[in-house]
């Protein structure tokens, strides 16, 4: 058994993982011809290299690119169903016992499903991969930055709403170089008193100073990428002293350009310095990685040792939006798994 191998029998759990980033290819390709979006001559393989990277690009906007084929079969309660389902079956192959799956409801309106429909059609196709393969998940609602505070208020509504029924927070997501976090105060402080959780998507594009705001000002419990940090000393001191994890995806954040290469990626550096790092795929398609690939790629390039992977892992459930009573079953998978983590080393 190599190593990728045993990666994937080691219980793991992730994050940040975008549903509209993480279709499978087969499935999109498969749904865009039955719409017509795209030529019935156009083959799988030519079709793959529409919606995946093939290699790193210059831009989080070129990167964002990938996802129209994606937005478009997501605007039906069938389609956006079988993905939810599928993404959780591609998470059970991948050794994921836990998952937090986040989108952005007011997407997938543009054929006239409610909103209410919508995060239904996600829950129940996610409760459905669930009792089949005993792989447990929360739903992340995001807000887009260059919408506006009104349907920030309006996706935070949604949440509260659906918050028995499987939805764990809400995010904000998007540009965050001209919509910074001070715009969107009044609605995540409702977030909060809602009860729900807030992760932010910051300093992943260069503004580590949004890191902070996001945690003061938006009340974020978990910070999205988050890269940036290191620009400042005292981000990465607030970091630490405060315990603010970060869910980092290094695969995206290569292909984002928003570091050169995964050696020069901070993930390490930062859990060695003390923060409470998480590891995830944010876009499984379109950055062509699952997060066992991930795991094997920090080895490889980074060093990784057995035993910060199994800090990385545990990481994840401390900070994992869900209850204490699931807490304490994934640690239990993780701590039956010691001796397959240990031959990684």
């Amino acid at each position: 058994m190599n190593r990728l191998d045993k990666i994937k029998k080691i219980p793991k759990v992730e994050l940040h993982c975008h549903l509209d980033g993480s279709i499978r290819v087969e499935t999109m390709f498969e749904l865009c011809k039955d719409q017509g979006l795209i030529s019935k001559n156009i083959s799988i393989k030519e079709f793959a290299t529409m919606v995946q990277l093939i290699e790193p690009c210059n831009s989080l906007k070129k990167y964002l690119e990938k996802f129209s084929y994606a937005i478009e079969v997501l605007q039906s309660k069938e389609n956006i169903k079988r993905i939810a389902f599928e993404l959780i079956e591609d998470a059970s192959i991948d050794g994921v016992m836990y998952i937090e799956i986040r989108f952005a409801p007011l997407n997938h309106t543009a054929r006239d499903l409610t909103e209410d429909e919508i995060i239904e059609a996600v829950i129940t196709g996610a409760e459905e991969g669930k009792q089949k393969y005993n792989v447990s998940y929360g739903i992340i609602l995001c807000a887009m930055r260059h919408e506006g505070i009104e349907r920030s208020r309006k996706v935070i509504e949604l949440a509260a709403k659906h918050k028995s029924f499987g939805v764990v927070g809400v995010d904000l997501a998007g540009n965050e170089q001209d919509y910074g976090p001070e715009l969107f105060i009044d609605a995540f402080v409702e977030a909060e008193k809602k009860g729900l959780h807030i992760t932010v998507h910051a300093g992943e594009t260069g503004n580590e100073e949004n890191i902070v705001k996001s945690v003061k000002l938006l009340k974020a419990r978990r910070i999205g990428h988050g890269i940036h940090a290191y620009k400042n000393p005292e981000v990465i001191k607030f970091l630490i002293d405060n315990q603010i994890p970060l869910e980092m995806c290094p695969t995206s954040n290569v292909d984002t350009n928003a570091v050169d290469n995964y050696k020069s990626h901070p993930i390490l550096d930062y859990l060695r310095k003390g923060i409470k790092v998480t590891l995830s795929t944010d876009n499984r398609t379109v950055s062509r990685v699952t997060l066992s690939e991930e795991y094997n790629m920090l080895m490889e390039q980074l060093n990784l040792n057995a035993n910060e992977m199994q800090k990385l892992i545990e990481n994840g459930i401390d900070v994992a939006f869900c209850s204490e009573e699931l807490k304490k079953q994934l640690r239990e998978q993780v701590f039956k798994a010691k001796n397959i983590m240990s031959e990684l080393n």
